[in-house]
């Protein structure tokens, strides 16, 4: 990750820009993080273990949480972008067994 320049320094698009390149590793670790999802949902298929683990979504919840306060973020809001990446693995953990 490059290093970020001084916003006040930058022009409107130099932002846009910086956004651009925010939003693709964005994308990046969505799709890395998918990837390990599908292989969990392997080894639980694997070892014939139920898809929802109530226990590990709530310890995922609550690091969401802490990371969100760590960085000065809104929790609710970071919470809810991984309720919906929980669910997105979810169903596809459902509809791949």
């Amino acid at each position: 990750m490059s290093e970020t320049p001084n916003p006040e320094e930058m022009s409107l698009e130099e932002l846009r820009r910086e956004i651009e390149d925010i939003d693709r590793e964005i994308v990046e670790l969505i799709a890395r993080r998918t990837y390990v999802a599908d292989t969990v949902a392997a080894v639980k298929d694997e070892r014939d273990l139920p898809t929802t683990d109530e226990g590990q979504e709530e310890r995922v919840m609550e690091r969401a949480g802490e990371n969100a306060e760590q960085f000065d973020v809104d929790a609710n809001l970071v919470k809810a972008i991984f309720r919906l990446l929980i669910e997105l693995n979810k169903v596809e953990q459902r509809e791949s067994r």
